[in-house]
């Protein structure tokens, strides 16, 4: 599948933002933790939502969806399977399955971590902080085996870094453990956020202490629930960028303030236009844009799922900026793809950002220098993971002449519907097969 796109058009109009990917994903686990319906509003129809579904029916689940309305169902009222190794495409989330299986079934197996090309995810911290709550757990080859002969008990799980997927991970465990879990360091993202809200109304007692600090009591069961899924933030930075970057006003419907604070200062200084609204944002233009310094952090800090789509953006700004990535080691192999269209990034090992990051001293390229403004042209290009398919539309959006972009079922793994969005917006994109 590809998408073919003429580029150089004035973009402008409304887009309205679908639920969290990060959100809708993990709380598709979190009803396997209860026999009862869980009813998801906001729900966003997309790949990796396709592949937890097939990983939750694996267990047990009977999902269901009203499409019209926006809503999923998720309801499990057994675990009938504790194995998952024979699904026929795979993202990041069976080992979040891990501790759900282990509270209702005593023992899981689940297939190796997949999902996006970004360089290795390690899930030494997920793994520790299930053996911590008492599972005992085998890496196999392709696969984790794991048993909790006793149950789970709560324990207190430091994180060295507030990684999401870990914390979601000692979330789904602890909330039907025996006992207290506390967890420091723990990721509070708006997406963690939400999934503590789910489990909330599911029934779990969970509270923050100081700094980033997570407390949950165990409790015996859990009971079903409905909730409305957070905006994803990612396609809202992505449409705003688009406003910026291509005249606008781009009105994003649904993007919400609080959970683009840094982003919002970042479009500011570069010297874009925003407004915010009561249920939305909208991004236009400016006659010149400047080059900024950007360091990807945990939040509240700059996403790193925001860099690649900024990136492009600041091929188009006045002077030398500098983009510090310090989540992730592999996250600028499309900075080639943006050198074929005419682009001047340079990506580096060494420490970019204000201050060393935990990748210093290592050769992984996790900074880049991008010198603008400079003109893109079109090109045809393969995606190499989600993120970095979607700065290659943005980009080819931009560019002058036409662009072919192969292998666009990564992107429609976050993003339902893109090219009847943009279209809306005036986007000259076209699928094929």
């Amino acid at each position: 599948m590809k998408f073919i796109i003429t580029g150089g058009k004035p973009l402008a109009g409304t887009v309205v933002v679908r639920g969290a990917k990060n959100a809708a994903t993990k709380m598709m686990v979190a009803a396997l933790l209860s026999s009862e319906p869980v009813d998801l509003e906001n729900f966003p129809f997309i790949g990796d939502t396709d592949i937890t579904a097939e990983l939750c029916k694996t267990f047990g689940a009977q999902v269901s969806y009203d499409r019209a309305a926006g809503r999923a169902r998720v309801v499990t009222p057994s675990i009938t399977n504790v194995e998952a190794l024979h699904l026929t495409r795979r993202n990041r989330i069976p080992i979040l399955a891990l501790g759900p299986l282990l509270a209702r079934a005593g023992e899981a197996i689940v297939p190796m971590v997949g999902g996006d090309k970004i360089g290795p995810r390690p899930v030494d911290l997920h793994l520790n902080a299930l053996r911590a709550l008492g599972a005992q757990i085998e890496e196999r080859a392709d696969r984790y085996e794991a048993s909790a002969p006793r149950g789970l008990f709560g324990a207190r799980i430091d994180f060295k870094f507030p990684s999401v997927g870990a914390t979601e991970n000692a979330l789904l465990a602890g909330v039907l453990a025996r006992g207290v879990t506390t967890i420091t360091n723990a990721a509070l993202e708006p997406e963690v956020v939400d999934l503590i809200k789910l489990l909330q109304k599911m029934g779990a007692i969970i509270g923050f202490g100081s700094g980033r600090t997570i407390r949950i009591e165990g409790v015996p069961s859990l009971h079903g629930a409905r909730h409305h899924i957070l905006p994803d933030r990612n396609e809202a930075v992505s449409f705003g960028v688009l406003g910026v970057a291509a005249g606008g006003p781009v009105r994003v419907k649904g993007a919400v303030q609080g959970h683009l604070m840094t982003f919002l200062n970042t479009i500011r200084k570069i010297g874009g236009q925003y407004d915010v609204e009561d249920d939305g944002i909208i991004f236009s233009g400016a006659t010149a844009l400047k080059a900024v310094e950007v360091e990807t952090e945990a939040h509240p800090g700059f996403m790193t799922d925001w860099q690649q789509p900024i990136s492009v953006l600041l091929t188009q700004a006045r002077g030398d900026s500098v983009v510090h990535e310090t989540i992730y080691e592999d996250r600028f192999g499309y900075a080639n793809d943006l050198n074929a269209m005419g682009a001047q990034m340079t990506t580096s090992s060494k420490c970019l950002g204000e201050l060393p990051c935990r990748f210093h001293g290592m050769d992984f390229k996790h900074s880049a220098v991008i010198h603008g403004p400079t003109p893109l042209r079109g090109a045809t290009m393969r995606v190499r993971d989600l993120r970095s398919g979607m700065a290659h539309v943005i980009a080819a959006l931009l560019a002058n002449g036409t662009s072919v972009i192969e292998g666009v079922e990564e992107i429609d793994r976050g993003y339902e519907n893109l090219d009847e969005r943009l279209r809306a917006l005036g986007a000259a994109i076209s699928r094929q097969e």
